[in-house]
């Protein structure tokens, strides 16, 4: 009995997406965002993977202002996808982030690699935040089944193995 709840307990682990590392870093153009995350896909969306069905990982990332006389702020809120999928006359994995050009990867690991360490991301300009202000700055990370094709959708409001996410990572970021 005690073998089995272990079993779960590592199986329900193995569903969801650990944030790493997560930083804001103030460049001359603006805000970008640094961010890693541990993740591994179940069995069931490789299989789904490897027969067409692309994969997209939407990451959100929130910075509010906290205020006494009201409420909370909400300075910035951006999200940002990236699609991967598997081409079967190739054999290769493509990936790309929304609005970017497409990469080719010979495995999977390799193709994950770009979703788990993305490249900086170009969160806010300089004028959006105030000088001198703490801000709060939420992230997640999770596989957004609202754009798989329509027969993935219900199948995956109904299948565990579809639910892939993180929980938010809430960190302070004072503006220089």
């Amino acid at each position: 009995m005690l073998a089995a709840c272990l079993l779960l307990g590592i199986s329900a682990q193995a569903a969801e997406i650990d944030i790493t590392q997560a930083s804001l870093e103030n460049t001359d153009d603006g805000y970008r965002l640094s961010a890693s995350y541990a993740f591994e896909l179940n069995r069931g969306l490789e299989d789904a993977l490897v027969r067409g069905v692309p994969l997209y990982f939407t990451t959100d990332v929130q910075l509010t202002r906290r205020r006494w006389y009201w409420f909370d702020e909400v300075s910035i809120a951006a999200s940002r996808t990236v699609r991967i999928s598997y081409n079967v006359l190739t054999r290769q994995y493509h990936a790309a982030i929304s609005g970017q050009l497409q990469q080719s990867f010979p495995t999977l690991e390799d193709a994950l690699s770009l979703i788990r360490r993305p490249p900086r991301w170009y969160v806010a300009d300089k004028n959006s935040l105030k000088s001198g202000d703490t801000y709060f700055v939420g992230l997640r990370m999770r596989l957004d089944v609202a754009q798989l094709p329509k027969p993935f959708q219900i199948n995956a409001l109904n299948n565990s193995d579809w639910r892939l996410s993180s929980d938010w990572k809430e960190f302070t970021f004072k503006v220089e």
